[in-house]
């Protein structure tokens, strides 16, 4: 389905999704000739690269959130919607809500990806993952609240549960959420409680592949292993969860199978696409991998949709390696940028080249003064890289006065090595110590 864009000057772009891959769409239209509306469930723009420093009580939600009016309250040409897309009528060109329907010219869905527990969707309740604030929270909550519920718990079989964290997922996620917490057991709250020994705590690992940070240079993924190893984390590579059930998770390494018990056991493995994938291919015919996510054009668009681009974690662009692109900020961030040039090259009768992903690098925050980077040309670790941690998040967050708020947050939690915001809240906040059964089942770390 062609589209012509020629001395249109009323053209009508409508985004789908506040994330890295919409906002920047949005943002780089902002003095372009055409009408933008940005739609998305939430009133704020989310970095979700800081959520674990939520879950871990280093951050406030609200430090790491932007709202969305706020982000656009310059842009004149653009305006924000709160609501939730509910289907897409390619024909007509309109997306439909729960009470509205929205007409557009040119469509761009950036509705990002969720948590995949590979057909155990059961599992979602035991070892909650993050994605959102309210993961964040409730993370926070089974950390925090696992110590609070050690301090009064009396069976030592139980007291080592409570003291237990599994982490499933050994990627930049799972990675950082190891060093923080370990950072949280030996450094934090270890002159907090008068019933335990936080430094007792057992930070588990768990990785499929034989390397953590599979996507970063072996000898720094074999730095990160060992300096999380410091900080007192086991890792355990080759090993798959078969099983996670009454605070046990059982998992298979080569042809044996171990079980471990844990109170808190958090999810950083897989991802699954938005069912807006599912909802494209339904009214497009554009097929999804395994995955969910929608198979893109070399210009971000879909099959036969020339005016239907589908920008960050929803897509799977394949045509730069013949693999498709990693779902991380960066990559949403130059395909937003990418579609808006597009855009306006298109409203004047012109075109561009294929999309082209410039590879940044990658890296990962292991501890305090830790960190390991990856930038192809040059690689780091220890505290260079752990500055230039800092200031490549700094970077990216949004608001200038949210730059700043976390800069002071992160210089004072440096300074005292305390973290403010270590807040039971949510639902269950106050939490009773259980019984573990099958203690005879656990293994040592």
């Amino acid at each position: 389905m062609g589209v012509s864009l020629e001395n249109n000057l009323s053209h009508q772009v409508v985004i789908i999704g506040g994330g890295f891959g919409g906002l920047y769409t949005a943002k780089h239209l902002a003095k372009a000739n055409v009408n933008v509306t940005l739609i998305d469930k939430r009133n704020f723009h989310l970095f979700q690269p800081l959520l674990y420093q939520v879950a871990t009580g280093t951050l406030s939600p609200g430090d790491i959130s932007s709202p969305l009016r706020a982000v656009f309250s310059k842009s004149k040409n653009t305006k924000v919607l709160l609501g939730e897309v509910n289907d897409i009528d390619p024909k007509a060109q309109k997306v439909i809500l729960d009470n509205q329907v929205v007409s557009y010219d040119t469509l761009i869905v950036a509705t990002g990806a969720n948590h995949s527990y590979f057909g155990k969707d059961n599992w979602k309740e035991l070892a909650p993952g993050l994605k959102t604030v309210e993961d964040a929270i409730e993370m926070r909550r089974r950390i925090f609240g696992a110590f609070e519920a050690a301090e009064k718990e009396t069976d030592p079989e139980a007291r080592r549960a409570w003291l237990t964290f599994v982490i499933v997922g050994g990627g930049p996620t799972g990675v950082e959420l190891a060093g923080a917490i370990a950072e949280l057991a030996h450094k934090t709250l270890k002159e907090d409680f008068r019933n335990i020994d936080t430094s007792e705590t057992r930070i588990l690992l768990l990785q499929g592949g034989d390397r953590i940070l599979p996507h970063i240079a072996p000898q720094l993924s074999q730095v990160a292993a060992e300096s999380l190893q410091k900080l007192g984390a086991v890792i355990q590579t080759n090993t798959r969860v078969i099983n996670i059930e009454n605070d046990i998770v059982t998992f298979k390494q080569g042809g044996e199978v171990k079980e471990i018990a844990s109170k808190t056991i958090l999810w950083a493995a897989g991802v699954k696409a938005s069912p807006m994938g599912q909802v494209l291919a339904e009214r497009t015919g554009v097929e999804c991998d395994p995955a969910g996510r929608v198979i893109l054009e070399p210009d971000l668009t879909i099959r036969d949709y020339k005016n239907i681009f589908v920008v960050g974690d929803l897509g799977n662009f394949s045509h730069q390696n013949g693999k498709p692109l990693a779902g991380v900020a960066p990559v949403a961030k130059q395909q937003g940028e990418y579609v808006a040039r597009l855009i306006q090259k298109r409203l004047k009768g012109h075109t561009l080249p294929q999309f082209h992903y410039n590879d940044v690098g990658s890296l990962a925050m292991i501890g305090q003064n830790l960190a390991v980077v990856d930038l192809g040309f040059i690689k780091l670790q220890g505290f260079i890289a752990w500055v230039f941690w800092l200031l490549v998040h700094i970077y990216f967050l949004i608001e200038f006065d949210t730059k700043l708020l976390v800069v002071f947050q992160w210089a004072w939690n440096y300074i005292t090595r305390n973290r403010r915001s270590r807040l039971i809240t949510g639902r269950e906040a106050f939490v009773e110590a259980k019984t573990v059964s099958n203690s005879s089942h656990v293994v040592s770390g």
